[in-house]
C-alpha cells in the first residue's frame, strides 16, 4: 500500500533513561526500519553502526555492557533529549525525526506521558528494559505494571488515525509488553472500539509458542495459557478479525466462538517474501 497512507501506533513504555538520555527503542525501531537504516541481522539500531561512544562511557563508569547504543544512533537520543529539555512533546520530535529521516508514513507515540513498563518479578521489580536486555528474561515474572498511565492520555493524532481509517491491524508484538501499554492509555481502547473500521489481530503465538521474545514464557508465569486462543480472549472485546497460524486451525472453532471471523494462513515471517504476502492475506482480508 501506499506508505503516506498509513499510520503506526507505538508502544512507548519500553522508553528508558540513560547517560542522561531518553531512549525510545520502540519508536526508533520503527522509524529505522521504514527509512530502511535499520541493521537488518539485529532488526534494531541503525545498519553498520560502531560502538566508538558506548566503550568509552562504559569504560568511565566502570558499567557492564548490556544496552547497546551505536554511535550514530545516539545521535538521535541526543537530539530526542535536547528537544524534550527545550519543552517539546515526543510526539512532535517523533515527527521531526521521520521527516528528516524521509519516513513517508505517520508515526505517532501512544502517549507522550513518560509510562515506563515495570516488571514485577520474584528477583524485585525492575525496568522492562532491565529484565529483557540486562536479566535476558531469566527472573519470573509475577506482575506487570504501568507507570503514571492513570495521568496519560493518546498523544496528538492517535484518535484521528484510529478513527479516520479503512482498518486497524494490530500486530503479532508481545500482548502483555508491546500492545496491552497502548491499550491502557486511557481512552485508547474506547478509541479501538468506536472505530468504524475494521480491528484485525494477528495471532503472536504459533503451535503454543512465541516465536521471537519472551511472550510464551511470561504467559505461562502469569498464569495463562500458551496458545492462539489465549490471544483472542484478550483482544475479544476490541476484534472484529484475527489471523490464525495454519498450525493452529484446529483452534479455528473456538475462537470463531468468540464472535470473531478467523483467517487461517501462514504467519512466520521468515523473509521479505513472507512478510509481503502476510500484509496482502489481511488486506485481501480486510477488504471482502
Amino acid at each position: 500500500m501506499p506508505p503516506e497512507q498509513l499510520s503506526v501506533i507505538v508502544n512507548t513504555g519500553d522508553d528508558i533513561e540513560m547517560f542522561g538520555l531518553y531512549i525510545a527503542p520502540d519508536l526508533d525501531i520503527v522509524s529505522y526500519t521504514l527509512a530502511g537504516l535499520v541493521n537488518p541481522a539485529l532488526g534494531w539500531g541503525i545498519n553498520s553502526d560502531t560502538f566508538y561512544c558506548l566503550d568509552l562511557l562504559l569504560r568511565y563508569t566502570e558499567q557492564r555492557r548490556w544496552f547497546n547504543l551505536g554511535d550514530r544512533d545516539l545521535a538521535t537520543h541526543i537530539f530526542r533529549t535536547h528537544r524534550l529539555k527545550q519543552g517539546a512533546r515526543l510526539s512532535e520530535i517523533t515527527e521531526q525525526i521521520r521527516l528528516t529521516l524521509g519516513v513517508e508514513s505517520k508515526i505517532l507515540p501512544m502517549t507522550d506521558t513518560h509510562t515506563p513498563t515495570t516488571i514485577l518479578t520474584k528477583d524485585g521489580e525492575m525496568h522492562f528494559q532491565e529484565y529483557l536486555v540486562k536479566h535476558l528474561a531469566q527472573p519470573e515474572v509475577t506482575g506487570i505494571r504501568f507507570e503514571n498511565i492513570e495521568t496519560a492520555e493518546p498523544a496528538p493524532g492517535v484518535a484521528t488515525a484510529l478513527l479516520e481509517t479503512d482498518a486497524v491491524v494490530i500486530c503479532p508484538s508481545n500482548p502483555l509488553i508491546s500492545i496491552v501499554p497502548i491499550l491502557a492509555v486511557p481512552g485508547m481502547r474506547d478509541l479501538v472500539k468506536q472505530t468504524p473500521a475494521k480491528v484485525v489481530v494477528v495471532s503472536s503465538v504459533v503451535d503454543g509458542a512465541s516465536l521471537k521474545g519472551p511472550t510464551d514464557q511470561m504467559m505461562r508465569q502469569l498464569g495463562m495459557e500458551v496458545s492462539a486462543l489465549q490471544i483472542a480472549k484478550l483482544y475479544q472485546d476490541i476484534a472484529d478479525m484475527f489471523v490464525l497460524d495454519q498450525r493452529d486451525e484446529a483452534l479455528r472453532p473456538e475462537i470463531e466462538a468468540l464472535g470473531l471471523q478467523v483467517v487461517v494462513t501462514d504467519t512466520v515471517m521468515r523473509d521479505a517474501d513472507k512478510k509481503r504476502a502476510l500484509a496482502e492475506t489481511i488486506l485481501t482480508a480486510l477488504s471482502v
